[in-house]
Formats: structure tokens, C-alpha cells, sequence
């Protein structure tokens, strides 16, 4: 049995299919936007030279690349063979579409491009993405409507945020009324994906929804302060929202006959990409904790409860395979690590020598190795702010500076996340610097957890297809996890240093925070 997992990103559309019998993966492509379809004038997969911050994208593209992608699966397998089908979309991306919507979406022809019969249900040509910067004043405004961020951080389970939909929705209502009156219907990019497979109107799930600053994280639905506070009427333009493990239909005839789907094939309700690589991680069930390290670092874990950050900084979504999970990003992530690096001209293999020359806790020396406005905690400094021995305080002690920036961005990572009331058993590393060793021990460390990197790519699709297989396949999760989401021979790292050496340390930390 075979289970078609979609990933549709910021810069290209990929997916991937599963034999669950055998383990394996059968299939994978993917659809570069700015190489594939240039027309759309999106080289990195969003239009450039947006005005106060605006950052969109045309959703007919992400139609033209999921029929490329396709065609290029069927070439691969028999996709008659496919018996699940879910997907993810980037978060916090939406879709506002008119009253033709509705019929459109349910009568489908072969005979035309997805992208020729659905423009015309497009009440705004563009869709605003993650990166979009321009609703500040939308976020104070919603802010200011439902009684402080405290308020609005234990309803949705993060403060306004400019990305997130409701403030998006806001500033298209204040900008426009009048396509916003015209819109019938506003659609995340994954539960639009998910409508246009199954030919019908498919909900919101809790995942991607939480991500929008107008669901309640305690009932899971749509909260009506939050809707008022975001725009007039907004509950009947938005879809229901459901757990990650609705059926949300069948896919529809339009690609049965286009790429040879068998009929009736159910489709798991879409979800976000971070949600969805929850699953494909193998980190669904709570006691295991995916930290990503890249440009940003980023912290991701299913949780017990159900709580939100009462400082603010974190998010809940909800979790595809039942209850919650939380996301917190680091934007002083790989470029802090690169800052410290370049001070003292290394390269990464003295960078990783730095840490074997020095000490866990290294002799009482501590950084803030904040280089750019850091978003958990929310600060801006000048510069990192350095406490320790006169050397090291003047950037004289090179190996020290290189220990004291890990450190510090760990000892910060565990802090910020202590509201999350996580009991790691296993941490799984992933992103560029998870390959280095060194960097790997010190978070073993401070969390006191086993470190592991897992061989999974394309863990957005990947944990797709393992939902679709759970949900409509009678596939047990963990069955799944164990056959696709192995850890790297040999790279389980366990803890050396004893908790005492960084309790001392976090206290300093804390202080100099």
C-alpha cells in the first residue's frame, strides 16, 4: 500500500510516496517555483520589491507546480497504487477567494489547467506568506481590542504576530473593504491545497490554524473575540477548523483521470510544514524534542498540556497526531555561531577544536551571544554582552568567546523553553550545524537528554504520508516511525558534563540576561 505525501514550501512544491509494507520511500519530486515557473516572476517562490514590508505570492503558481508534480510522480510509479494522500503547507500564508469558489472547486474539468479555473474565484490576485512584515499596527490594533498580548497569548497560544493570518486579514480588510467584502471564503495555502484535491471546501486543521492568532487553544475552534478584534464577519469567510486526523474527503475525479489516482482514494486534512515535520521527525508523541539548527535555531516538541508562554516568545499549535505542540525560534542562530568564528578568523575545524580545548562551564565565562535582535527573549542589544575574566570580557580569549557563544545560546534555549514542561528523553538534531559533534555534546549537556541526528529528508512530506497511511491506512504511528525516522548509526551522543556544572551556569546566565 502506498501513501502520497505533499510538501508545499515557500520556494518549491515536493512530495513523496511511501510503500508502508516495505518501509521504503518508491517516489520523490520536487518543483522548483523560480526555475520551473518563472512566469510568475518569483525567484525565491515570493514576488520581490513588496512596499512596507509586504511579501506575497501568486497561489495560481502553487497550482501550475502541483500538477507539474505530479506528472513527474507518474512517471515514477503507478500511482494507482495510492491509497492515502495528505499534505502540509508553508504556515501562516492565506488564499481569499469569491463566492465562485464554491462551484468551481466542485465541477473541476479536465480539459483546463487548475490554474485557468480557479483564477477567476481569486478576490485578491496575491497571497500574503510568513514573510510578510506589514501588519504592525494590525497587531497592536488586535492587540489593543482583546485586552493586552497576555490575553491574547493564552487564548491563541502566541502574541500578534505581523505573519500570522489574523493581523493579514485585518490590514486587507482596512486596506480594501471592498474586496474584503466580496471574499467568501479565506483559506490557509494547506487547506486550499487540500480543497482543490478533494474538489470540495476543506476545513482548517488545529496545526496550521493555531497559527493564525484567531484559534483557542483550549476549545480548539475559532475564538469570537479574536475574529472581531481581526475583522467584521469574519466566521462565516473562514472554514470549520478539525483535528489533524479528519478525513477531509475523497480525492476528487479531476486527477483520477488527469494522472491515473484510483477513485475514492481518502485524503487526511492538510496541516503546517512545522507540524508536519513534527511527524516526520518521529517526534509526535511527547518526550521527544527536534531542535533544528540553521540560520535560526528552532525548538519544536509535542507537549503534555496544553499552555501557552506566559513571556510570550513561544507558539502552540496543534499537534496532527492529537493534542499539542509548541515552536520557539532563536534568531541568533548559525550567523552567531559564524560571527564568533569569523572574530577570530577560524574555520569550523578550529571552531570545533575551541570546544575540545575548553571546559563545560567554561571556568565561570558567559555570553549573551545575541549579534541581532533576538526574539526569544525580546532584545536588541549593540553587541553580545560578555561576563567573565578580563581576557575574555575584551574578546582576547578566542576558544573562550567560541565555548561562551554555544553555551550561552543553549543555557538560553533550555530557559526559554522551560514553560513548555518538557521531559526530554531524546533530542533529535537536524540542520547544518547538527552534523558537528562538539556543538552536539554541549546540548546533551545542558539538557541533560541523549542527542541523536536522524537520516530523515524531507521530513515536511514525509511526515504527510506517514498521517495519511495512520489515518486511512490503519498504520500504527509509532510502527511508522520506527521503519522511516532511524537515527544515524553512531550518532547517539549522551550527556558527560554533570547537571551541577550548568546549574551554576544558568544562574549566571539568567543574571547577566
Amino acid at each position: 500500500m502506498y501513501a502520497l505525501g505533499l510538501d508545499s514550501s515557500t520556494q518549491s512544491c515536493s512530495a513523496l510516496i511511501i510503500d508502508v509494507d516495505s518501509g521504503s520511500i518508491v517516489a520523490e519530486a520536487s518543483v522548483n517555483f523560480g526555475e520551473q515557473l518563472p512566469q510568475y516572476n518569483a525567484p525565491s517562490g515570493f514576488i520581490p520589491g513588496g512596499e512596507n514590508g509586504e511579501v506575497h505570492s501568486d497561489p495560481r503558481m502553487w497550482l501550475d507546480a502541483l500538477e507539474i508534480l505530479l506528472n513527474e510522480l507518474q512517471g515514477q510509479c503507478d500511482l494507482s497504487k495510492v491509497r492515502a494522500i495528505s499534505g502540509a503547507g508553508q504556515q501562516h500564508g492565506s488564499v481569499y477567494l469569491n463566492d465562485q469558489w464554491f462551484t468551481a472547486i466542485d465541477t473541476l474539468a479536465e480539459n483546463q489547467t487548475l490554474a485557468e479555473q480557479l483564477a477567476p474565484t481569486l478576490s485578491r490576485t496575491t497571497s500574503p506568506i510568513w514573510m510578510d512584515s506589514s501588519t504592525g499596527e494590525e497587531c497592536h490594533e488586535m492587540t489593543a481590542a482583546v485586552g493586552g498580548e497576555d490575553i491574547v497569548c493564552a487564548k491563541s497560544g502566541s502574541i500578534a504576530i505581523e505573519r500570522f493570518t489574523g493581523p493579514q486579514i485585518r490590514r486587507f480588510y482596512k486596506n480594501d473593504p471592498a474586496a474584503y467584502e466580496q471574499t467568501a471564503r479565506i483559506h490557509l495555502v494547506s487547506s486550499f491545497l487540500c480543497s482543490v484535491l478533494i474538489g470540495a471546501d476543506a476545513p482548517i486543521d488545529t496545526g496550521d490554524g493555531a497559527g493564525m492568532n484567531l484559534v483557542n487553544i483550549d476549545t480548539w475552534d475559532w475564538d469570537s473575540e479574536l475574529l472581531e478584534a481581526a475583522a467584521p464577519d469574519l466566521l462565516d469567510k473562514l472554514p470549520a477548523v478539525k483535528p489533524g486526523s479528519t478525513i477531509a474527503g475523497s480525492l476528487c475525479d479531476y486527477f483520477t483521470q488527469q494522472y491515473g489516482f484510483a477513485a475514492d482514494v481518502p485524503v487526511t486534512i492538510f496541516t503546517g510544514d512545522n507540524p508536519s515535520s513534527l511527524v516526520g521527525m518521529g517526534a509526535s508523541r511527547p518526550g521527544k524534542l527536534v531542535v533544528s539548527l540553521g540560520t535560526s535555531d528552532t525548538f519544536f516538541a509535542a507537549m503534555p498540556s496544553v499552555v501557552a508562554d506566559p513571556a510570550g516568545c513561544g507558539h502552540v499549535f496543534g499537534n496532527p497526531s492529537g493534542g499539542s505542540m509548541s515552536l520557539q525560534c532563536f534568531v541568533n542562530g548559525s550567523l552567531a555561531r559564524e560571527a564568533v568564528k569569523d572574530k577570530f578568523d577560524y574555520d569550523w575545524d578550529q571552531f570545533t577544536q575551541a570546544l575540545a580545548n575548553t571546559p563545560s562551564g567554561n571556568d565561570g565565562n558567559y555570553m549573551l551571544p545575541f549579534f541581532r535582535p533576538e526574539t526569544s527573549p525580546r532584545v536588541d542589544l549593540p553587541a553580545p554582552i560578555l561576563k567573565g575574566s578580563a581576557a575574555f570580557e575584551n574578546w582576547a580569549d578566542a576558544d573562550g568567546a567560541v565555548r561562551a557563544c554555544v553555551e550561552g545560546q543553549f543555557l538560553n534555549m533550555k530557559q526559554r523553553t522551560d514553560w513548555m514542561q518538557l521531559q526530554p528523553e531524546v533530542i533529535y538534531l537536524t540542520g547544518g550545524a547538527s552534523k558537528n559533534d562538539a556543538i552536539a555534546q554541549v546540548i546533551a549537556d545542558i539538557f541533560q537528554a541523549k542527542v541523536q541526528r536522524l537520516l530523515v529528508s524531507g521530513s515536511v512530506g514525509l511526515g504527510a504520508a506517514m498521517r495519511a497511511a495512520s489515518n486511512s491506512l490503519g498504520c500504527d504511528l509509532g510502527t511508522l516511525e520506527h521503519r522511516f525516522c532511524q537515527p544515524e548509526v553512531g550518532s547517539t551522543i549522551t550527556p558527560q558534563a554533570g547537571s551541577s556544572v550548568y546549574q551554576a551556569a544558568a544562574q549566571a546566565f539568567a543574571a547577566l540576561l
